[in-house]
Parts: structure tokens; sequence; C-alpha cells
């Protein structure tokens, strides 16, 4: 049985598409056919015909930091139940972290992971450790990680701190072409410090986490890639390709600006979150864990620096740092909370709220950045409205107001300062490895 989805609002940044069309996909799930304007396609008896009048039909999105606790904190969140978050959430794809327990610093916790998720509704990338058990002592292998197809690597959550550390790990990561993902923070400035430093934090009297920690490592790293491009004689597809996660502040934005000027190949990503809320909000919480994360909700300041770069293009794409933590982690002293939120059943309801709506980014370039950016970034294969490709898209209710709740939520925590939160824009389903899932026409 094919499915026609007709009457949809087909966007593609990739393709400068925004029109209306009808696409047809077989049971096999390849697209048969895709027609634009009013033209109807013939359905046979055996046909599915769903009328999305007007509903957004985009490439899947996709989350390029994740973390799925699984193996070795299944209480958490598992690979399967961050799988149905993210199908909730109209993921059809994420990019999980390796700081599970153990580190998957070795093509044996990959094998793992593809192995338990081969028959998961979503594609899952594995993310390699930067260094053996994220210690950033030893370089993690990776050539074994490139040969087992992994195109990313990370210490997320402990970023090397060691410089020499760090340019082996550059100069050995552009031998595979593997991407660097740093999680920016020089740790000497951040022992065991809680939120952003600044008078909420000195109100509160918890310790101060300096929003420089951020920029300081950024700089050393961009730093290293400047000198390795200027004395070095580089082979034009061996240069390294560096990514900073979660990017919360003003200076490391101008950071990322020159960089890109200069023509480092560097990319970055922001979190719903930080573009959502400030150190303030985490003042006002009466639940104050769930305001805690690194880096730490900053000031309203370096937010509103987060919304410029959002607009200007600085910023390539939207993750959420899904984080799942259990209650008894978050509902304790805020000098014993664990950091981190979840967010893949909140992201494209915030985008929409808080970017779409107050036309700070259009509908398309949303869609970028949840979805063309994070797959160009990874090196995963672009998704294309064309007949013979793989249907792999997200149906998008722009205009659906609801709340996220407790008792909706699909993964295994409940870790979010959103509950409750009014929201614009919601996931209706997903098309994806030959099934509609989420899919309902309330």
């Amino acid at each position: 049985m094919s499915i026609i989805f007709q009457q949809a609002r087909i966007i593609n940044p990739l393709e400068h598409l925004d029109l209306t069309g009808t696409v047809k996909v077989g049971d096999d799930g390849i697209i048969e056919a895709v027609l634009y304007g009013n033209e109807s396609l013939a359905a046979s008896p055996e046909d599915r015909v769903i009328d999305l009048q007007g509903l957004i039909l985009a490439p899947g999105l996709f989350d390029m930091h994740c973390h799925f606790r699984e193996p070795g904190q299944e209480y958490k969140e598992t690979l399967e139940s961050g799988s149905k978050a993210a199908v909730t959430g109209g993921f059809t794809g994420v990019a999980l972290m390796p700081n599970t327990k153990p580190v998957i610093d070795n093509p044996t916790g990959v094998a793992y992971i593809r192995h338990h998720a081969a028959t998961l509704p979503i594609d899952i990338e594995v993310i390699g450790a930067m260094t053996v058990e994220s210690k950033g002592e030893h370089l993690a292998p990776f050539g074994k990680f490139s040969s087992y197809g992994v195109t990313a690597v990370s210490d997320d959550g402990s970023a090397i701190q060691n410089s020499q550390i760090m340019r082996l790990a550059f100069e050995y990561a552009s031998n595979f072409d593997l991407l660097i993902i740093q999680h920016c923070e020089d740790r000497s400035l951040t022992v065991g410090a809680v939120m952003n430093e600044g008078l909420f934090s000195t109100q509160l009297g918890l310790k101060g986490i300096p929003d420089i920690s951020e920029a300081i490592m950024l700089s050393r790293d961009l730093l290293l890639m400047h000198y390795l491009e200027q004395h070095k004689l580089h082979d034009p597809l061996r240069r390294a390709r560096y990514h900073v996660a979660h990017i919360s502040t003003k200076a490391s934005l101008d950071l990322v600006r020159k960089a890109k000027l200069d023509g480092l190949q560097v990319t970055c990503e922001v979190t719903p979150h930080h573009f959502t809320l400030c150190d303030e909000d985490l003042f006002h919480a009466e639940l104050k864990g769930n305001y805690i994360m690194k880096p730490p909700l900053s000031s309203r300041e370096n937010r509103e620096a987060l919304l410029e770069a959002l607009a200007d293009g600085t910023i390539d794409a939207i993750a959420t740092d899904h984080a799942p933590h259990a209650s008894h982690e978050k509902e304790c002293p805020s000098d014993q909370v664990a950091f981190g939120i979840t967010g893949l059943e909140s992201s494209l309801g915030l985008t929409i709220t808080e970017l779409v709506d107050k036309n700070i980014i259009s509908l398309s370039r949303a869609i970028e950045l949840l979805s063309v950016n994070p797959r160009k970034i990874m090196r995963l294969k672009p998704i294309l409205f064309a007949p013979g490709e793989k249907a792999n898209f997200t149906i998008i209710d722009p205009d659906a107001r609801w709340s996220l709740t407790a008792s909706s939520l699909k993964s295994k925590s409940s870790n979010t300062p959103f509950i409750d939160r009014p929201l614009k824009g919601k996931s209706r389903g997903i098309v994806h490895k030959g099934a509609l899932l989420g899919w309902n026409e309330l």
C-alpha cells in the first residue's frame, strides 16, 4: 500500500523548495512521485490518501547532540525510550554523545549501539570519544572509528584541557575527515560551580561559572587550528573540521564569526533552552534543578546575542543536548544537581514559538537549522523530495497550540523546565523507514 500526501506545504531549504505539492511514498519507503501545484495523483483502491491541508512536509528533523544513557544508566533513558521521545518531537534521526558507562571510546561500543538500535524507528548515529574514557589523556582510535562509519568525535561534558593532546586530536581527526565536536569549558574556572556567575548567583549564594570559561577554551582551539593551517601544507580534503557544541555567549559567537571569515572550517549549534531562558529564570524558578545545565543559562545579554546570531546566520544548527536525569538527581540541593535537561519533545515547539513566531527567523531557516544543516555538518546523506529517494519526512503543524505535560512525555525522565509552558508548532508525525509514525488527524 502506498501513501499519498496531498496538499502539503513542502519545505526543503536544500532544494530551495517552499511549494504546495503531493508526494507518493511506496510501501518500501521509497518516493514514487512528487507533483507541485494543484495537480493530483490518481490513487488505487489500495492506496492511503492523507490530505495535509497545508501542513508542512519537511525533511526529517535531525538532532546532532543527544544522550540516551545506554549502556550504563538505563534508569535515566534507553535507546528505545529516547527513540520514542525523538519520534514524538518530530525527529527521524539523532547523534548520540559517547559519555555513557562505559564511554564509547572504541569500535566495540559503536557496534553495541548499532546492534541495539537496528530495529528502532529512527536513525541513530554514534559519536565516538576523542580520548580514552574521555579523560583527555590518550587519543581514542580515530582510524577504527572511521572504518566503522563514525563521522564525529567528542569528549562532550569534558573538554580536553591539555593543548598538546588537543593539537594531536586536530591532526589525527583531519586524516580521517572526522568532525571534532567540542564542549568548550576551561574547567579550572568552573570547579564546583553551578550556574552563570553574576548578580543572580550571588543572590542565591551559589558558586558561579564565569562565561569566559567557554570563550577561553574556544579561543585556544581556534588558535590551534590557525597554527596548523599556517605551518603545514594541507591537502584540502584533510583540513580540521570543528564544531562548537551548545554555544552560549557573545564572546564565543564573536570568535566563531572571525574564524569563519578567516576561512576555518568551524560551525556551531545552539540549544532551545539557551535561546529561550537566562539565569534570571533560574533565580525565579521554584524547582531550580531543571534550570541547571552546562553551559549554564547565561545572562539576558548573552541570550540576545544568540538570537542575533540565529538571525544573521552565524549559528549553523539547533541541537537539544537532550540529557535525561532521574528525579532524585534534580530534586536536591542546587550544588548537588546533575547538569542537563531533556529537550527532544519541546525543541520544535520552542523553535517556532521563540524564533519563528517572533520573526527572528523564517520557517525555512528553522528547518535548515533543525534538519538540513545538522546532517550537512555530520556529513550524512541529504534528504531530497525526488522519485527514487528514501522518504524521510517530518509533518509539522506550525499553528498547533499545545503544552508539554509530564504525563505526555515519552522520555523516561521529566527534567525539563518547559512543563506546562504554552507552545506553538508541533510535529504531527514522521515518515521514515517505510512507516508513518505518530500521525493523528485531529
